[in-house]
């Protein structure tokens, strides 16, 4: 019996304990404070060309192009939420021939909004990467958001005459970083 009471005490004074509680007001409009910062990386373009590629009936061919579209930076998100926006690019050459690769931006006209490059050097035997990091942010990330195309043009230099039988490739890799502000 002495248990009991004991147990009828207890409970009423973790009632008491839990009723008499302190809380304080919850401000609901704090959630209009709140303010993200999401990144989000992906791929942008791939290529991986051999060098017997670049030759066809035993004549080379100096130039490709090829313009592929990415239109993903004109959605409504993107345009009211991107803050800056990183282009990464590696090139592996392993061809005896050097190469310049010309990025340029169109929009939705054909037009050019942007453009950039970089010279590839020829293979020598050793390691042969090149990157390039294209930062996008304020005026330029406003054009960035104009593009719906980019053209990449592949330019060959003058070298060591390539073959159906030539060995190497050019591999191009290149991927976004986008930073966000979502308030």
């Amino acid at each position: 019996m002495k248990l009991r009471a004991i147990h009828r005490i207890l409970s009423i004074l973790i009632l008491i304990l839990f009723s008499s509680s302190c809380a304080s007001d919850l401000d609901y409009n704090q959630v209009n404070d709140i303010k993200l910062e999401p990144v989000f990386i992906s791929n942008l373009a791939y290529f991986n060309i051999p060098a017997n590629e670049f030759v066809t009936g035993g004549i080379e061919h100096t130039v490709f192009m090829d313009t592929p579209a990415v239109d993903v930076f004109n959605d409504k998100f993107f345009k009211d939420n991107l803050s800056r926006v990183d282009l990464f690019f590696e090139v592996n050459n392993t061809i005896n021939r050097s190469y310049r690769i010309d990025l340029v931006f169109l929009d939705r006209n054909n037009q050019p909004v942007h453009s950039t490059n970089f010279i590839v050097p020829a293979y020598t035997g050793a390691e042969n990467i090149v990157t390039k990091t294209e930062i996008f942010q304020n005026a330029t990330l406003d054009l960035l958001k104009r593009t719906t195309k980019i053209t990449f043009t592949l330019t060959m230099f003058a070298g060591p005459p390539l073959s159906e039988n030539s060995i190497g490739s050019l591999k191009l890799r290149s991927g976004v970083t986008a930073y966000f502000i979502i308030e």
